[in-house]
């Protein structure tokens, strides 16, 4: 069975006729979670096995962001809240290994519960630096102002999630700590000089480039590329990520339903596959727009299909104490972990 080169979102807290149809007829390689697909762990469980039965893969990727802070899309009272990853960075400040540690363990935390639930991909860790125009879009959600600090940070994030058999998605590679407007809302123009880049953001980047997964910026740099974002340069994406950077895994765009992209679904994600990306994601789960992302995808073969299947073999758990681990994150952190 063919698996096409889109990730999607799902309208509800179940399938609808319409996208069973979808992903029956052009079945994605994965799908992602949010907050409107969420209700209690029984019914996140049954929706996870629902989309793995329709697309007729027991491993089928389900992704979520659950990094902490502002973003979690697994809440109170069913789950525990966890810190962003700023606190991971103050921390740092005076116990460099105290806060390897948290972020290591809160990430193995945040692991556990997702392993629970049949969600086997995180997109975390956020590996772009913090700097003062940053903006709030980013904001606490940067490990620190150095990309070693960045690296040993997000690093032991990623260590965590993938002992908990969670694959992590590096993002926003090559770096979207620059950027002075949102993304979500607006398209970012970053004119810093491609040596400075190469020195801070990028450097983030390459100190994870042995991640299996990432997921790219919608923002223009001026010195690679002045005509388009780095999700559809492909000059970003083969000089920057798979060259200086050296990231050889999967990558997948971001959402693609952002405003910082332009143009019909189609044309957005036959522009991200024709520079490079691996995989689109879609995100917000309105039809008529996953139609069109499914309808410009395309079969899953070749490098793409390779590093995608590389990717699911990373998937290894070991067995914790969870319990003791939530009481040394909260002795680390002060973040106590009751659901």
């Amino acid at each position: 069975m063919a698996i096409f080169s889109y990730i999607s979102g799902v309208a509800g807290t179940i399938l609808d006729p319409a996208e069973r149809t979808l992903f029956k007829e052009r079945p994605p390689w994965g799908a992602i979670l949010f907050a409107r697909n969420i209700e209690t762990p029984d019914q996140v469980r049954n929706l996870v096995g629902e989309i793995r039965e329709v697309l007729g893969r027991a491993d089928a990727p389900i992704l979520i962001d659950q990094e902490g802070g502002r973003v979690q899309r697994l809440r109170p009272p069913h789950w525990p809240g966890y810190p962003p990853a700023s606190v991971f960075a103050d921390i740092y400040a005076d116990d460099p290994d105290a806060a390897r540690r948290a972020a290591w363990t809160g990430a193995r935390l945040i692991g556990e519960d997702l392993h629970e639930l049949g969600i086997n991909v995180d997109c975390l860790p956020v590996a772009d630096i913090s700097f003062p125009e940053t903006h709030k879009v980013i904001g606490d959600r940067a490990y620190g102002e150095t990309p070693e600090q960045v690296v040993d940070l997000a690093a032991s994030a990623a260590e965590g999630l993938m002992q908990a058999g969670v694959l992590p998605v590096l993002k926003h590679i090559p770096g979207h700590g620059r950027a002075t407007v949102d993304s979500h809302l607006d398209l970012p123009v970053v004119k810093t000089t491609r040596t400075e880049l190469e020195l801070t953001d990028f450097a983030a980047f390459t100190g994870l480039h042995h991640l299996p997964m990432a997921m790219t910026a919608h923002v223009i740099y001026t010195s690679i590329d002045p005509d388009n974002p780095g999700t559809t340069s492909r000059k970003v994406i083969e000089d920057v990520i798979r060259g200086d950077i050296g990231f050889d895994g999967l990558l997948m765009s971001d959402d693609l339903s952002m405003k910082a992209l332009s143009g019909r679904f189609g044309a957005r994600t036959a522009a991200a596959l024709d520079a490079g990306c691996d995989i689109a994601l879609h995100c917000n789960g309105q039809m008529e727009e996953m139609q069109a992302v499914a309808a410009g995808a395309r079969v899953l073969t070749g490098d793409a299909a390779a590093r995608a299947e590389q990717a699911l073999e990373r998937i290894h758990r070991i067995a914790c104490d969870t319990q003791g681990l939530r009481e040394a994150f909260a002795a680390l952190t002060g973040y106590g972990m009751a659901s």
